[in-house]
């Protein structure tokens, strides 16, 4: 039967509709409330399965009230996603019918209606509202008296174009060819047009439609960077700074004759690239490593691995821009830009755990914006949501995130990530293709999302409302695929056997199968794609973030199917190599694209563009900020600043201690209120300890670029090197990456000077401290009309330390003393180098030594600044004097915290006090106002929601601290064993690694199994094969992450319809009955609620009686760290726990505890409450941040009632010895300790 069935939330639980009621007030609509139905088409379903499934899947009793049919009276529109864009919520709910029906063969089409009450203004507001929640890019309004079958159920949406050839065109005049280029809209110019008839005439044929369509995506500036190889000549200099550029040009000059390149063109790319070699062929790059698979920077580098040799590890890190796709789909554009970041270093097999989050808007706090784009402030939203989404489920940790605000960013958003990856020497076979090998494709379906990506990346922006074409050029990825090949790469026996591998990156499979080979054979039709309705080029064009294209011996090619099956991963043989130096695709049997390699690997014609280089011809920023005068009052609004205000509010929604490697939380003290200077994480060894570190950070300062892009590529080096050597690190061992981020250049001599400048400076900084760039990425159309994105240079620096070695920026001790490393710039304000390599090495030995305790870097706002955001962590004061400037801004310089003198290059300004003062030169200034300045700024911006539904507060918690009744337990298996655990990992388990860890560090054999459900075959012996690990193991956990994506609509569906299934239901019990212990953490926990196997013991239907967990109530993800106190110990996880506060990290979109105060009372009664959120004296409460999801009664965890399963949301498995430093007092909760004894 097909039906439409809508879901909504209850008042109390209403978050979203409340969250959109408030956006809309922003914008001065005058209403009285929004209300949003979730609406599900579901069709082929059968009516037992529906009845079955409807309090499983779709509607949580607690929380939800379901409706057959809606009457409403109000306005009220409705929404749905274009046909072709990935919905994961109806994905998901198709995956858990299919667990209670492995034979459905349902489909599922989702959407929303928004229903407006109390519209003053109806005609025309609504107007408004529509325009503000359709994006035309991702949905349209949804026509609510139809059910159309949902797009990928093999119903052709639309008709299907035949392909032709351009007849004439190798005959076409210069005039035809460009109509030809405006009627298409090419990203290539006109000038490649005229290259590639030149070719076809040669080749004595025409060109077929798809081989014009592909080149243009091939040859794209995204693709090809073709900007960055253009030719560059006149190459001239003027203004006050001519000297200085003729200086440093004619050492690049010099340096490139030293190596035999003066006879080569002079480009972008040389400029960027020329220290590498120079400083390579020096024997400077020690840890460089040269790979004809150039998609990631690459290091070879040596870990500790403690009480064992050292091992060689591969550090690979790659940054990635996704600006025009953020701008358009803000979601979409900004979660593709992590997964394309993620894929790059994946395709080398490496494992990518570490990332930095950057980002460059106008000014989130003003509404007005330009007509036809999108508001600033609902860009930054939902580009943090997308981002943050996408990586969290990824299970990649990002610890460090900074957006720059400059109203340049007005032109076009900036979108970056940058992430880290490592894998083992000897696991990497890289090897040319040979002719006979084979190239498969492995992960998702190909769909029409992606279209178009690379082509419209190298535009200049242009404003068009309407979407036309059923073509989406901004990729909604899906990251349980990402994150199954991430760990599908880390088995040796699986990426040994790759030849070579690339990504499905931007041009899809046609540039993917194109540059992993000069001569292959690619067949279309093989590529498994989401309905059928799909033509050639989109076939061809469409990327996406989780689709691999691997070069196998054909040999190997059935082993490697079999192992990505065992991983729930689809692998197909999509081509195979030749010899004949051409490449070939078919489709239907018919060839469609047959070019030399030779021609496509030209990245199309020859250009050449004259540079002139023009000095600034205003005030530098720096003296700019020398002329404001020190006083309260110009230090508060300094501090409220966007460039400086506090960005807590955003970077909390990212999670930072995914996979149990996290050195450096991205705040830190007791507080945790001093943001850290960058990223630092632990090498993610696969067996024992390590001791070595990945440090990453970045440099880049928008208005010093603005007015000068030579100094802005020199202080982004400096910025970057202050920032690593401020955590710890040891600048030599410094390697980049650069991102470029600038307008149109067009044919101005003027614009090509500042991308030309800025790698100039940059290039400077490079020779001057012998480091290199190794890699990078470029993106060249930041402009919209006549409106221009800052000259973009961003230096990220990567770099390997040791875990003892690194600090944190937070005051550490009352009594110790304060010193100031003042870098004086030149007279051409140019940074003075030796001053600055002396003074990094001496801070490093300061560090190692143990005298220096905490650095931080000085930036905007000067020292002032700088050390308030070193109090903020600890609360502790200072007393400053310093008869200078303590506003300016100053790149390179150091802010350092002593516990003994140091020497005549440091400037003893203060010392750390007791008080709750900043005394700057007698001038006092209250910490909390401070703070109360700091955070006002942009936290309105990122938590949205207030709290202000009322709910029983003091009473519950009152109650819990009284004696409760205890309940005789057995505190010892009657089984003697060495335990064996079973952790199942379902699609979106994202924290097993560090689960396994956990267990197996207390001496416990860990079983794992991925659920396959690629079939119903793979879902029926997936159930069977679950059964059989459960009633062979003694401890049984569901550990973290998000199961189908925390879909339909709710948290840890897919794994609870597991549980009900009845075989697995039944195995379960069993389980039970023989003595077995449970625990969920985080997203198990809400299988375990959800399942009522918490608090109840079996697993059965809920009502509206039950507890749940829901979405957070400041209505986004929280990651940061809580204290939670444990106020039973009536288990055997708890043994010995009793009244202990423990600090342990937190991150979660739905760990809101909910239940009446009844049910709290008896869950308190019987001792089942395990532990409570606490504030810092160690008492229950409601308040943010201690409470971070707003938890009623400040429930943390539960027990059953024999205290044999537990469940909880903070997570012990995350900490280790040696992380998460800035944290004080942080220890490990030994609950996998006690477990594992319970049976020894």
């Amino acid at each position: 039967m097909n039906l439409r069935i809508y879901i909504q939330k209850k008042n109390f639980f209403d978050l979203y509709s409340r969250k959109l009621y408030q956006e809309l007030n922003d914008m001065d609509i005058s209403l009285s409330k929004v209300i949003i139905y979730h609406i599900y088409d579901i069709f082929q379903i059968k009516q037992e399965v529906f009845i079955d499934s409807l309090y499983k899947i779709f509607v949580d009793p607690v929380t939800d009230i379901y409706h057959k049919k809606l009457h409403l009276k109000n306005p009220y529109f409705s929404i749905e996603y274009l046909p072709g864009k990935y919905d994961q919520r109806a994905e998901a709910a198709m995956q858990c019918i299919k667990v209670i029906d492995p034979i459905s063969t349902v489909f599922i089409k989702t959407g929303k209606l928004i229903e407006l009450i109390g519209l003053n203004n109806p005609k025309n507001d609504i107007i408004k509202i529509k325009k503000y929640c359709i994006n035309p890019n991702i949905c349209k309004e949804k026509n609510l008296k139809e059910m159309l079958p949902p797009y990928f159920s093999n119903i052709k949406c639309v008709e299907k174009k035949k392909m032709k050839i351009l007849e004439g065109f190798i005959n076409f005049t210069h005039e035809e060819i460009k109509k030809i280029h405006k009627k298409w809209n090419f990203s290539i110019e006109i000038k490649d047009l005229l290259f590639i008839q030149k070719y076809f005439f040669e080749e004595n044929r025409d060109p077929k439609e798809e081989e014009l369509r592909i080149l243009d995506a091939y040859w794209s500036d995204h693709c090809r960077h073709s900007t960055f190889l253009t030719t560059l000549v006149d190459i001239t200099f003027d203004g006050i700074l001519k000297d200085t550029y003729y200086n440093i040009f004619n050492k690049y000059l010099k340096d490139r004759d030293s190596i035999g390149r003066s006879k080569d063109p002079i480009n972008l790319m040389d400029l960027s690239n020329l220290p590498s070699q120079i400083l390579f062929k020096k024997g400077k790059l020690k840890n460089y490593v040269f790979s004809n698979e150039r998609n990631s920077c690459i290091m070879r580098i040596d870990v500790d691995i403690i009480g064992k040799k050292k091992e060689k590890w591969y550090l690979l890190f790659k940054n990635e821009t996704h600006n025009h796709p953020t701008e358009i789909d803000p979601f979409g554009g900004a979660s593709t830009c992590i997964g394309g970041a993620i894929r790059d270093p994946l395709s080398g097999r490496a494992f990518v755990y570490q990332s930095i989050r950057l980002s460059g808007a106008d000014d989130p706090t003003k509404t007005k914006t330009l007509n036809g784009k999108i508001e600033q402030r609902k860009i930054c939203r939902e580009a943090a949501n997308g981002y943050s989404s996408y990586g969290n489920q990824v299970g990649v940790s990002t610890t460090h995130i900074h957006e720059i605000y400059h109203k340049g960013y007005k032109a076009k958003r900036m979108e970056v990530g940058m992430v880290i990856g490592a894998v083992p020497v000897d696991y990497v076979k890289q090897k040319n293709p040979k002719k006979g090998d084979i190239i498969l494709l492995i992960g998702g379906l190909t769909g029409r999302d992606g279209i178009g990506g690379a082509t419209e990346s190298s535009k200049e922006y242009e404003y068009n409302l309407k979407n036309t074409s059923y073509n989406i050029p901004v990729q909604k990825g899906n990251p349980i695929i990402e994150r199954q090949i991430q760990r599908f790469f880390r088995k040796k026996e699986a990426i040994s056997l790759i030849k070579k591998c690339n990504d499905f990156g931007a041009g899809g499979a046609s540039v993917a199968i194109g540059e992993l080979s000069n001569s292959s054979i690619l067949y279309l039709d093989k590529i498994p794609i989401k309905n059928t309705s799909l033509d050639s080029i989109e076939i061809a064009l469409s990327e996406s973030q989780e689709r691999m294209a691997v070069v196998l011996n054909p040999d190997d090619v059935k082993k490697f199917i079999n192992l990505s099956h065992e991983e729930n991963i689809l692998s197909i043989p999509i081509a195979k190599i030749t010899d004949n130096e051409r490449i070939i695709f078919y489709h239907q049997k018919k060839e469609i694209f047959n070019l030399k390699s030779s021609f496509l690997n030209t990245g199309g014609s020859n250009k050449k563009k004259v540079v002139q280089v023009s000095s600034p011809t205003s005030i530098s920023p720096f003296k700019k900020s020398q002329k404001i005068t020190f006083n309260k009052k110009n230090f508060l609004k300094n501090i409220s600043k966007l460039n400086i205000a506090s960005q807590k509010s955003l970077v909390e929604m990212f999670d930072s201690t995914i996979g149990g490697g996290t050195i450096l939380m991205p705040f830190g003290g007791k507080y945790q209120m001093t943001p850290s200077e960058g990223s630092v994480q632990k090498i993610p060894v696969l067996n024992g300890e390590t001791t070595t570190v990945s440090l990453a950070s970045w440099g880049f300062h928008p208005n010093i670029s603005n007015w000068s892009p030579l100094h802005g590529g020199a202080y982004a080096i400096v910025e970057c090197v202050s920032k690593i050597v401020s955590m710890g690190g040891n600048y030599k061992s410094t390697y980049f990456s650069f991102q470029e981020y600038y307008q149109k250049l067009g044919k101005s001599p003027k614009n090509w000077g500042k991308p030309f400048a800025s790698l100039l400076g940059a290039y400077h900084a490079q020779m001057a401290f012998e480091l290199a760039s190794i890699g990078g990425k470029d993106s060249m159309s930041g402009s919209y009309k006549n409106i221009h994105v800052p000259p973009t240079l961003i230096a990220f620096g990567v770099s390997i330390g040791s875990c003892g070695n690194i600090i944190s920026p937070e005051l550490k001790k009352i009594g110790n003393r304060i010193y100031l490393y003042h870098h004086k710039p030149l007279k051409n304000e140019m940074p003075d180098f030796d001053s600055l390599k002396k003074v990094y090495d001496k801070v490093y030995k300061g560090i190692c030594s143990g005298k220096i305790v905490s650095v931080k870097t000085i930036k905007d706002g000067g020292i002032s600044i700088a050390i308030a955001k070193m109090s903020f962590g600890n609360r502790l004061g200072v007393v400053i004097q310093y008869n200078n400037h303590l506003l300016e801004t100053n790149i390179g310089s150091l802010i350092i915290e002593s516990s003994s003198s140091l020497s005549e290059d440091f400037i003893l300004i203060g010392e750390v006090v007791s008080s709750q003062n900043l005394n700057f030169n007698g001038i006092s200034i209250d910490i909390d106002e401070s703070i109360k300045n700091w955070i006002k700024t942009l936290t309105p911006i990122y938590s949205i929601n207030n709290r202000d539904i009322k709910y029983p507060k003091k009473n519950i918690l009152q109650k819990s601290r009284k004696f409760h009744k205890k309940i005789p337990l057995k505190w010892k298996s009657i089984k003697k064993i060495r335990p064996r655990v079973f952790i199942p990992i379902f699609p979106g388990t994202n924290c097993e690694f560090e689960s396994i860890h956990a267990f197996e560090k207390e001496g416990a054999i860990v079983k794992t199994f991925v659920l396959r459900n690629l079939s119903d075959k793979d879902l029926i012996q997936s159930i069977s094969k679950m059964v059989k690990y459960i009633k062979s193991v003694q401890i049984f956990m569901l550990c973290g992450g998000f199961s189908a994506g925390d879909e339909p609509d709710g948290s840890a569906k897919f794994i609870t319809s597991m549980l009900h299934n009845p075989y697995i239901k039944d195995s379960i019990e069993y389980f039970i009955d023989h003595d077995g212990l449970i625990l969920g953490i985080c997203n198990g926990f809400q299988a375990l609620i959800k399942s009522s196997l918490l608090p109840y013991g079996k697993i059965n239907l809920r009502n509206h009686k039950s507890p749940t967990l829901t979405y957070n109530e400041i209505g986004k993800h929280i990651s940061q760290c809580v204290h939670i106190k444990v106020i039973s110990d009536q288990s055997p996880w708890l043994k010995g726990m009793k009244n202990k506060v423990y600090t342990i990290p937190v991150s979660h979109s739905e760990g809101r505890f909910y239940a009446s105060e009844k049910m709290i009372n008896i869950l308190l009664r019987k001792n089942q409450i395990a532990a409570l959120y606490v504030d810092l004296k160690g008492n229950p409460t409601m308040d943010f941040p201690f409470n971070p999801n707003g938890s009623i009664g400040a429930v943390e965890g539960l027990l059953s009632n024999n205290g044999k399963i537990y469940g909880r949301m903070t997570h012990p498995e995350r900490y280790n010895n040696g992380l998460l430093k800035n944290i004080p007092d942080i220890k490990e909760h030994s609950i996998f300790r006690n477990a594992v004894q319970y049976f020894l």
